[in-house]
C-alpha cells in the first residue's frame, strides 16, 4: 500500500501527518504505524496523526505513539496538526479540533507561531521531590539543578518503569530553573521510550509547576534541545490553573510516498 505523507516538526518533535478526510487510512494497523516511524526502515518520526473529519469541529486529531500504540494528547504534534490543516485548505482565524482529551482552539499568528489551548488543569499532586498531574497525557516532574548533564533516557526509563507507572507508563520531565520566568525542560516519552528533543504537554506540565505568580497571570518562557515555547495560563491555587496556552514554532520539513507492508 502506497501512502501520501507529509511530515512536520515543532521544536525537533517530529511527525508523520496523513490527510484522512477520505478515511484511506482508517485501517492502519500498529505494526504498519511503527513501520512509518521507524528511523532506519520507514520515515522516522516521534508520532502519526491522522486529520479526520469531524461534524461539529474543523477536524479530529487521532495521534499514534511511534511504537504504533494510539497514543493520548501531543502539543506540540497538535500545533503540528494546525498548521498542516491550514496548508490543505483549511484557512481559518481560530481553529476548534477535537484530540483524544477533548475539544481544543487554536490560532495561528502572523509570524508562523500556533497558539494552542490547553485543557484547564484541576489536580496537581505534589509529592516529596517531584510532581504529578495531566495536561493531556500524564506527566511525572522532578525540578532538578542542572538539566544539561542529566542522563535523561537512563533516568527517565527507570521511573517510567518503576513499579508505579510500568502498566500505563508516564513522561518523565526533568526541569531546571533558569531565570523567575524562564526554566529549561528534557523530556523522556512513553511510547517512544526515549528522550525526545521537545515535547508539548510536557513543556506545559513543567511550566505550571514552575509559576512565578502565586495568583493570576503567568507566562514562562521553555527551553528545550529542540527549541524555545512559552505557556501562558491563570493559576487559581496550586492545584488549579485557566487558559492555558502553549505556544510555540510549528514547520512543514517535507511531503512524499512510502510504500507500507499489508
Amino acid at each position: 500500500m502506497k501512502i501520501e505523507f507529509y511530515k512536520y516538526q515543532g521544536c525537533g518533535n517530529d511527525f508523520i501527518l496523513l490527510d484522512n478526510r477520505k478515511n484511506e487510512y482508517d485501517n492502519l494497523t500498529q505494526t504498519q504505524v511503527a513501520f512509518i516511524c521507524d528511523r532506519h526502515f520507514g520515515i522516522g518520526a516521534d508520532g502519526l496523526m491522522l486529520l479526520n473529519l469531524k461534524e461539529g469541529y474543523d477536524f479530529e486529531m487521532k495521534y499514534y505513539n511511534s511504537d504504533g500504540a494510539e497514543g493520548s494528547m501531543c502539543g506540540n504534534g497538535a500545533r503540528c496538526i494546525v498548521k498542516f490543516a491550514n496548508s490543505i485548505g483549511m484557512h481559518k482565524n481560530n481553529y476548534y479540533f477535537l484530540a483524544s482529551d477533548g475539544k481544543h482552539e487554536a490560532e495561528i499568528e502572523l509570524d508562523g507561531i500556533v497558539r494552542l489551548k490547553m485543557n484547564n488543569v484541576n489536580n496537581v499532586e505534589a509529592r516529596t521531590n517531584h510532581f504529578i498531574l495531566n495536561t493531556g497525557s500524564p506527566h511525572y516532574v522532578k525540578h532538578i539543578s542542572d538539566v544539561a548533564l542529566m542522563d535523561v533516557r537512563t533516568g527517565g526509563k527507570m521511573i517510567r518503569n518503576s513499579k508505579e507507572f510500568e502498566k500505563e507508563g508516564i513522561n518523565v520531565n526533568f526541569v531546571e530553573t533558569m531565570e523567575e520566568d524562564k526554566i529549561y525542560v528534557r523530556t523522556y516519552e512513553r511510547g517512544v521510550e526515549d528522550e525526545t528533543l521537545s515535547c508539548g504537554t510536557g513543556v506545559t506540565a513543567s511550566a505550571l509547576v514552575s509559576a512565578h505568580n502565586d495568583n493570576g497571570f503567568n507566562r514562562v518562557e521553555v527551553k528545550t534541545l529542540g527549541g524555545n515555547l512559552s505557556v501562558e495560563f491563570d493559576k487559581k491555587d496550586d492545584e488549579h490553573f485557566e487558559n492555558i496556552w502553549l505556544n510555540g514554532p510549528a514547520d512543514f520539513v517535507f511531503k512524499g510516498e512510502v510504500k507500507v507492508p499489508n
